[in-house]
């Protein structure tokens, strides 16, 4: 049988990153008779399944329109040269056959994050010969002939691009992100307890988790703001160079005690289990994953309306939605999320809510989705 040569396109691939994450789960779950994986990469941090082809294209950079330029052009001449059955990139580069929209729509994020910019830093932005260089590698791909299909991990992000670059519907596969709910858990009373008594925080006290390095992004700020005006506490998970920044807030509004920074961590599990809920008001988010782990781990979640996972919540069932900057909105949702403790109606609905979404299922939607490819009806 001859097999299908399948190149997924990732300039570089870390561990602990949602796309790679995304990305191995459907490689591992895929590995079959009938594929014979190709990795197209700058570079790969950990090791590699033996039996997938690694492609290294590095070529020379001097800043970041040049990292992007020259990945794009060394990838696609990488591919062109293999003549791969199909190529599926989760970098913006025109004349693949499918696109993972995994980042969202560049021009959507710049709408988003020019809401907590100054004017001065706004008109920088509009400026940039970077921004620039991103919307335009954007838009040409979205608009290539070559492009079969687009595959969103939310429905928002489907009808950001059908907004933003009119692509018709049938180009779309919404295919929402896998979970291992055998390793993502709740916790036990004594799991709970040995992780709150590690970090100093109270088996009483209500607790909170966010998870995600690039702090602006996922809304930290209006986080330890809401916090601010209420007694619970906030475990930080992840990493920012303007950590300090976020330190000084808490500071200021008088809840350093109760802001916990712990850094990047390799294991987030006894993190999730010492929470009661998650919150990760983001400006602009696709789809995190680390919504998926909390709900799995039985954690309500507070997020925003700009992030994808918000179609897994419904208010007062699996947690709350808000705007990205409603501090009030935040800080209410806080009050009404109940200790586990106590109640843990808002646990097992997010838990039920996330269960058919297993590698598996994931597998059985790329296959299909890749026959179709292959196969195109009429």
């Amino acid at each position: 049988m001859t097999k299908t040569r399948l190149a997924i396109v990732r300039q570089k691939y870390r561990p602990d990153g949602g796309a790679e994450r995304f990305i191995a789960r459907a490689l591992e779950a895929l590995d079959d008779d009938t594929l014979e994986l190709n990795i197209i990469t700058r570079s790969w941090q950990g090791d590699p399944n033996p039996e997938w082809q690694l492609h290294i294209c590095n070529p020379q950079k001097w800043g970041r329109i040049s990292r992007e330029s020259g990945f794009a052009r060394a990838a696609r001449a990488c591919w062109e040269r293999e003549k791969f059955d199909i190529v599926q990139s989760h970098e913006r580069i025109a004349g693949c056959d499918i696109f993972r929209a995994g980042d969202g729509v560049h021009r959507v994020w710049l709408e988003q994050r020019a809401r907590i910019l100054s004017p001065l830093q706004r008109l920088l932005s509009v400026f940039s010969r970077y921004h620039r260089y991103v919307t335009r590698a954007e838009a040409a791909m979205f608009r290539s002939p070559a492009l079969k299909k687009i595959i969103c991990n939310s429905t928002m992000i489907k009808q950001d691009i059908m907004r933003c670059f009119q692509v018709p519907e049938e180009k779309f596969a919404v295919i929402y992100n896998a979970i291992d709910h055998n390793k993502f858990v709740p916790a036990t009373a004594q799991q709970r307890q040995a992780m709150r008594y590690k970090l100093a925080i109270a088996d009483e006290a209500k607790v909170f988790i966010y998870v995600g390095s690039g702090f602006e992004r996922k809304g930290l700020r209006a986080a330890i703001q809401a916090l601010s005006h209420n007694s619970a506490h906030l475990i930080v998970v992840g990493q920012d160079k303007q950590q300090k920044r976020y330190q000084t807030l808490a500071r200021q509004l008088g809840c350093e005690t109760r802001v916990h920074f712990v850094g990047v961590q390799q294991q987030v599990i006894p993190f999730y289990h010492a929470a009661d809920g998650l919150v990760l008001p983001t400006l602009y988010d696709p789809f995190p994953n680390v919504i998926l782990e909390a709900m799995a781990c039985g954690l309500p979640v507070i997020t925003s309306t700009t992030c994808g996972g918000a179609e897994f919540i419904r208010q007062g069932f699996e947690g709350y939605v808000t705007d990205a900057l409603d501090v009030t909105a935040i800080a209410q949702a806080m009050q009404q999320i109940p200790r586990l403790s106590e109640d843990r109606r808002m646990a097992d609905a997010a838990r039920q809510r996330i269960l058919p979404y297993t590698p598996q299922a994931l597998a059985r939607q790329l296959h299909d989705l890749y026959q179709q490819v292959l196969h195109p009806a009429g």
